[in-house]
């Protein structure tokens, strides 16, 4: 069953984990393609955040595997994503450039992370955050599985909390929504909310990515001791 979303008095949408799954199964033959341009400037900011880190990383979403060989040679990369088609380019592209850096690739649920707590250095995810029907759970599973003094390094839509630009975006919604995304349900006040709840994460760095700033770049880090409520 869908599950159904109503934030901020828009109209309801269903959006569950088929509807993600099989609007990237469709565009996987052609994802490159169309959005390895767009997101280019974006990918490369989150990859070079990542590998200032290294160390093990999880990066979720990772779709066909395009940010695979940028990655330096001694991070260690475990990557999941939703859509098997999107896996099956993503593992071709790992045989062919020979990425001896790639632990393993698989199909996984962003909200069921099935690795243990503290598994990972870094959790890295692009575009990911507003392609799932529960947002604040996937946040919580990437926070469980990075170890304490590691990041969540994610590459996400924020949207406007009002104004016009938000009418814009909510008009937006039902043709992005084909893509597995969602304009007009993630103004940064809703991941405060969740820095809120989340005791043991802070505000590591929050910037817009060029040319025209609706993506943001934000790392999120796991604190050594949890803070208390």
């Amino acid at each position: 069953m869908a599950e159904t979303m109503k934030l901020d008095g828009a109209r309801e949408l269903d959006f569950d984990r088929a509807t993600v799954e099989q609007a990237y199964d469709r565009w996987a033959p052609i994802y490159d393609l169309v959005f390895g341009g767009v997101f280019s400037k974006g990918r490369d900011a989150a990859i070079e955040a990542t590998n200032k880190l290294g160390g093990r990383v999880l990066e979720v979403g990772v779709g066909t595997g395009i940010s695979l060989p940028l990655y330096a040679p001694n991070v260690r990369i475990f990557g999941t994503d939703i859509s098997e088609e999107m896996l099956k380019k993503a593992k071709k592209r790992v045989a062919e450039q020979r990425l001896k850096n790639v632990e393993d690739l698989a199909v996984m649920d962003a909200e069921k992370l099935e690795f243990p707590d503290n598994s990972f250095d870094v959790v890295m995810a692009q575009y990911v955050v507003t392609a799932v029907p529960n947002p604040e759970v996937a946040l919580d599973e990437f926070a469980r599985v990075v170890r304490p003094g590691g990041e969540l390094i994610i590459l996400t839509r924020v949207s406007a909390d009002n104004g016009i630009r938000r009418v814009i975006e909510q008009a937006l919604q039902p043709v992005v929504r084909r893509l597995g995304f969602r304009t007009a349900e993630f103004a940064w006040s809703r991941y405060t909310k969740w820095l809120a709840g989340a005791h043991s994460m802070e505000l590591a760095e929050r910037r817009r990515i060029p040319p025209l700033g609706h993506f943001s770049l934000v790392r999120f880090r796991k604190t050594e001791i949890a803070r208390t409520a």
